[in-house]
Formats: C-alpha cells, structure tokens, sequence
C-alpha cells in the first residue's frame, strides 16, 4: 500500500482521490508516522476481507498436536509423575 506525506496528500489530493477511486488505497503519514489509511467507500472493511487458505500447503499440523507436551502439562499441575 502506497504512502504519501501530509504535504504530498495536499498538493496531489485530485489525483490521489482519482487512485483510490479505482481502488489503490493510500496511507497519509505525518513525520514519516502513518496515521490514516484511505480507501474507497467500496472497498470491503479489513474486517471484511477473508485471507483463507493463504498457508495452504506451507505449513503441517502434527497428528499429535493436541497430546504435545501433554506429559510436561500433567507434571505442572500433579507434579512429578
């Protein structure tokens, strides 16, 4: 995402809006500091956007992942065993 400086913003404000019209939303920072993001009205909150499947095939679940460290868990609470 683009990031452009109060003073930019200001001088290039039309075209800027043009941008994000079409989409390529924006981050204003102030001393280099991001403090708002722009964005059109149509564009989906970032609440909103679903990144699913973005690992799929990067990373392995253990089949033993829900009894990892299972004997460590019990010892805490029991004490040694």
């Amino acid at each position: 995402m683009r990031t452009v400086n109060i003073h930019e913003a200001k001088t290039h404000l039309s075209r800027l809006i043009d941008a994000a019209m079409k989409g390529e939303s924006f981050i204003i920072a102030k001393a280099g500091r991001p403090i708002v993001r722009v964005s059109p009205i149509t564009a989906p909150e970032e609440q909103q956007q679903r990144r699913l499947g973005f690992l799929a095939g990067k990373i392995r679940v253990p089949e033993d992942f829900d009894r990892m460290g299972q004997d460590d868990i019990v010892s805490l609470f029991n004490g040694p065993a």
